[in-house]
């Protein structure tokens, strides 16, 4: 049963970053007719519309236990709702998406580190090991197979905004873990209900400051697109999953799948937009993948338990 929920936790894992790699891609498609608060705040505010119908009876039988998590659930609202997404769509206005997942890739690197600071759960050998040869998956991804064309990489302030996004949700990911005694008494759905509508409301001061810039968009088929996608996909099916993956794994073998965030986006420019797949995406991914078979698999019981002595 416990092997079966831990393969469950991963697919789901899986599903969430399927899903977030569309979003850089969606992000940077609509990147001159949405501005990023404005996609931001609708993204969010049609999840919660969509949502909150099936969560408004459980948060009120809940409630004693949502006033227990009390100031957290406002710290997590602030840093995965508000946080992270609008400095995504802030950093998707002067980057392109394959530097998005790029730089999205720091994540396990800072939850490794931060979940020993924070927590005390510095990762197994195993799991370094794991790290090491998904890293050097990502590095054959981006160079193509060629030294010169990783020398060549170029990055720009875009990307700067984007590493403030990574630690955000680095430290939204350990905080979930940290505070799991206050928030496993709360259903999936309630939390993330709670959490939209403890941070909807902190991303509306700069939507109303980028309105008072002029900053207008059209409503058009890609703009409520992008808006259907994000709200559905990015924010329901995605968080749900990577909440529920971290509560199972933890957080630093949940940030190991932000690997395949390239890959992904490699599959989908394959399938959408007709772009082939050359030999260093199937090595790249391959070693990705192994990699996140290596480190997500679990201590053999007998040396936890030798270990443990």
């Amino acid at each position: 049963m416990a092997n079966s929920s831990r393969s469950l936790a991963l697919l789901g894992l899986l599903v969430a970053v399927l899903c977030w790699s569309g979003n850089a891609l969606v992000a940077r498609a609509v990147a001159g007719e949405i501005a990023p608060f404005a996609l931001a705040f609708w993204r969010w505010f049609l999840a919660l519309g969509l949502l909150l119908p099936f969560v408004l009876a459980p948060l009120w039988r809940h409630r004693a236990a949502l006033r227990y998590a009390g100031w957290r659930l406002v710290v997590l609202g602030a840093l995965g709702i508000a946080g992270y997404n609008s400095f995504l769509y802030s950093a998707a206005q002067s980057t392109v998406a394959i530097n998005i997942t790029l730089v999205n890739t720091c994540l396990p690197l800072m939850t490794f580190i931060g979940a020993g600071l924070l927590l005390g759960e510095w990762p197994q050998p195993r799991a370094w090991w794991g790290m090491g040869l998904a890293a050097s998956g990502l590095l054959v991804l981006i160079s193509r197979g060629s030294w010169s064309a990783l020398t060549a990489l170029a990055f720009n302030p875009g990307d700067l905004i984007m590493l403030v996004a990574v630690a955000d949700w680095a430290l939204y990911s350990l905080l979930l873990r940290h505070w799991a005694a206050y928030l496993v008494p709360i259903p999936a759905l309630a939390l993330l209900g709670v959490l939209m509508l403890l941070g909807l409301p902190l991303i509306l001061p700069f939507y109303l400051y980028e309105l008072s810039q002029g900053a207008r968009f059209a409503i058009s088929a890609s703009t409520l697109g992008a808006i259907g996608y994000t709200a559905v996909f990015a924010s329901l099916l995605a968080y749900l999953a990577w909440n529920h993956g971290v509560r199972v794994v933890g957080a630093a073998k949940a940030a190991l799948t932000n690997y395949l965030m390239p890959v992904f986006t490699a599959l989908l420019g394959w399938l959408l937009l007709g772009e082939g797949l050359q030999g260093f995406h199937w090595v790249g991914g391959g070693m990705i993948f192994a990699g996140l078979l290596l480190g997500a698999q679990r201590q053999p019981r007998r040396l936890r338990l030798a270990r443990s002595r």
